[in-house]
């Protein structure tokens, strides 16, 4: 893909991401490299003049974030992800906005899954922790039934305890068949869960690998890792 916001510069130039059925795939790199830009160019919300997007096959890239959602791409933003005043429970049923059957069994999925959603269901979302407001943003992103999920810095501002237990969280859905598409700041914990990891540096693919050999790589390590 190469494209950018509206009429203005390229900030994308040639950039190549793809995950598979099941899979995690992360994508890291210097700040202002075009991280979440990429992400956002997959969902829809910027100009992709070259290339395309593909999902199961089926070029997509003239279509609407809304009917991106309605294909099965699940979107969860870095900020602004959750509805304050609503309850919680409240929340994860407007994910289900585009259903219109019964969408009892996925919410009882997200609850198996995010277990002190179900304690606190009737609570303010606005009222939890970092954490916990994430796994309702995640858990009202799975609420639509999506083959692929992205995530846009999921433990951003979280105690390093609540991002383990996120990405252990992001492990499980994978493991449901779900692909995961994620952009994340902590690079080194990112690509231990990954299958596969893009370093993008400047809108391009530096780096390209599974998580393990980008961990490995002594040049992704000095450059991207700290050493």
């Amino acid at each position: 893909m190469s494209g950018g916001y509206g009429s203005g510069p390229d900030i994308l130039h040639g950039c190549t991401i793809a995950v598979e059925k099941g899979e995690i795939a992360v994508i890291v790199g210097p700040n202002g490299a075009g991280k979440s830009t990429a992400m956002k160019a997959v969902f829809g919300m910027l100009n992709v003049h070259d290339g395309a997007v593909r999902l199961a096959g089926e070029d997509i890239t003239s279509l609407t974030p809304q009917a991106r959602v309605a294909k099965g791409m699940g979107f969860v933003p870095q900020t602004n992800n959750i509805f304050t005043s609503m309850s919680v429970q409240e929340n994860l049923e407007m994910g289900a906005f585009l259903r219109r059957d019964d969408i009892g069994d996925t919410l009882e999925q997200v609850y198996t899954l995010f277990p002190i959603l179900r304690e606190k269901r009737n609570q303010a979302a606005g009222e939890l922790s970092g954490g916990q407001r994430q796994q309702v943003a995640v858990g009202r992103a799975l609420m639509t039934q999506p083959t692929v999920l992205m995530l846009d810095e999921p433990t951003a501002g979280v105690s390093p305890i609540v991002m383990d237990e996120l990405f252990d969280r992001i492990i499980e859905v994978a493991r449901t068949g779900i692909s995961i598409l994620m952009v994340e700041q902590n690079a080194r914990q990112a690509l231990e869960i990954a299958d596969k990891g893009y370093v993008l540096v400047q809108g391009r693919n530096a780096f390209t690998g599974t998580g393990k050999d980008l961990l490995a790589d002594p040049e992704v390590r000095k450059s991207f890792l700290g050493g």
